[in-house]
């Protein structure tokens, strides 16, 4: 019995390890699963943070081209074929191959654009935006109108906007109104990246000039340049004085303009038209005033009408001393003279968020930062400026979000005042709703946004497409060697009875 008992016993005790150790294993197996598992998730969910990071979206130029420069320039490649010598026959050859395609395709020709953006070297690109970075913390350098440098490069670093996002990893961009394509032939048009502005305001003046000869020089030995004569190449001339030196040899280009003056002063007649060139909106000054932000400055716009800036400019800019002393002192009017510094930008934004009205008079030039600045505040603008083309007038209609009055009126004694007093509130709330819709079309932002003003962009750019197409062919369709008889432009004057605003684009 004992050797029984003691045989049973060691079968029992032998047993129960077996048992336990297959649970055990059952156990550690199950928990490495569970683990595998939740990490394989982990992965292939992106974190908050991730989320966060790539669904933020920057509409400061500083803080964006502070993270351009950092994380997304050192990773930059170009694959595409920018020919950087003479052109040859198979070049213009590759190039005559986009007509044949525009001739086969079921889709609309111009929609989406297919642009080709120049490589061209760092020294009128990317050595200039780290040139603004390092300096503009620093630099207390104002223009004659005691405009900081910094802030007027800020407020025409439009051709810093579409730069960034035409470049940008497809998979992080959002407009479907443009394609990058990086075949010459494939191209509908050609974006120059050069910043002239900052340029001309941050190089001493040869310098600058030298380096305005070199981009001219480089771009026009490109083949696409010489076969269209540059008709269907983007220049971002965003600041009245940017490019001066040279722009007569790129009259052809399209020029993405602030405004165009018919006066002389700034462009040379001839050189600039609503058919060929395009008017791009200022970066605002001021922070957006969103919706919580309308809502809660509602009660407070105590203010009929407000300005604050310069009263003495020159050119159609003198309308601004008129006005200035035909509203001096009136009841509910503020009117101060200001300029653009970091105090003068809160002085503006406070104004303009405790005003019904803002005055929008021309300055140098027919248009200012400041209309944007009274869009995106839901100050509902009211522009005197008689000879001012308004950016996007194709797609957007401003009946909708501004006051506009020609200057012969603006002057008569208490007609603006007024007339403003005499809008019943049902039609300022009209204005008022409709800037909290409009506001988006203005805000340059990384990534660029549906409808927002680079996406707008494209969309103008489209409708030119064929026009282009019919001034190139005309300029080629002579045997080379003979004269042409007909030298006719058929550039149409600016004029903006002969533009209808009503659109379907964003019906």
């Amino acid at each position: 019995m004992v050797g029984k008992h003691q045989n049973h016993h060691h079968h029992h005790t032998s047993h129960i390890p077996r048992s336990k150790t297959l649970t055990y294993t059952l156990l550690l197996f199950s928990f490495s699963l569970l683990v595998t598992l939740y990490t394989f998730s982990s992965s292939a969910r992106p974190s908050v943070s991730s989320l966060n990071q790539s669904d933020r979206t920057e509409t400061s130029f500083v803080a964006s081209l502070e993270q351009f420069l950092i994380r997304k320039a050192p990773k930059l490649t170009f694959g595409d074929d920018t020919v950087r010598g003479e052109s040859d026959d198979d070049d213009l050859r590759k190039l005559d191959e986009r007509e044949n395609r525009l001739l086969n395709e079921d889709h609309p020709v111009g929609y989406p654009v297919k642009v080709y953006v120049y490589e061209m070297p760092k020294k009128f690109t990317l050595d200039l935006l780290w040139l603004f970075h390092n300096t503009y913390k620093e630099t207390l350098n104002a223009t004659s109108n005691g405009s900081p440098l910094h802030r007027l490069i800020e407020q025409h670093s439009i051709d810093y906007w579409l730069w960034a996002d035409l470049i940008s990893p497809e998979s992080e961009r959002r407009l479907k109104s443009v394609v990058r394509v990086h075949q010459q032939h494939e191209a509908d048009f050609f974006y120059v990246p050069f910043f002239t502005t900052i340029s001309f305001f941050l190089l001493e003046k040869q310098q600058c000039k030298s380096l305005y000869r070199e981009a001219l020089k480089w771009v026009t030995d490109q083949p696409a340049w010489k076969r269209s004569e540059g008709r269907d190449h983007i220049f971002p001339i965003h600041h009245p004085w940017s490019f001066k030196s040279v722009r007569k040899y790129v009259k052809n280009a399209i020029w993405l303009l602030p405004d165009m003056d018919s006066t002389g002063n700034w462009y040379k007649p001839g050189q600039v038209s609503l058919e060929k060139d395009l008017i791009l909106p200022y970066v605002p000054n001021v922070d957006i005033c969103d919706a919580k932000c309308l809502s809660e400055s509602a009660p407070m716009r105590t203010t009929l009408l407000f300005f604050r800036g310069r009263l003495k400019r020159n050119a159609g800019g003198k309308i601004r001393a008129k006005l200035g002393a035909e509203l001096s002192g009136v009841k509910d009017v503020s009117i101060t003279e200001g300029t653009a510094g970091e105090g003068g930008k809160l002085a503006a934004q406070g104004g303009m968020r405790r005003s019904l009205f803002c005055l929008c008079p021309a300055g140098d030039t027919p248009s200012s930062a400041r209309l944007f600045d009274a869009i995106v505040s839901g100050c509902i603008p009211v522009i005197v400026s008689d000879e001012l083309e308004l950016p996007f007038e194709g797609i957007l209609d401003y009946k909708k979000v501004a006051v506009i009055v020609s200057s012969s009126d603006a002057i008569q004694p208490g007609w603006l005042v007024n007339h403003l007093r005499s809008l019943i509130p049902s039609q300022v709330k009209n204005f008022q709703n409709s800037l909290a819709q409009y506001s988006r079309h203005f805000l340059y932002s990384s990534p660029a946004q549906p409808l927002g003003p680079e996406d707008l962009t494209w969309r103008m750019i489209a409708g030119k497409l064929v026009n282009i197409k019919l001034h190139t062919r005309r300029s080629r369709r002579v045997v080379k060697g003979s004269r042409s008889i007909c030298r006719c432009d058929c550039w149409i004057p600016n004029s903006t009875t002969a533009f209808n605003s009503s659109s379907p684009l964003l019906s």
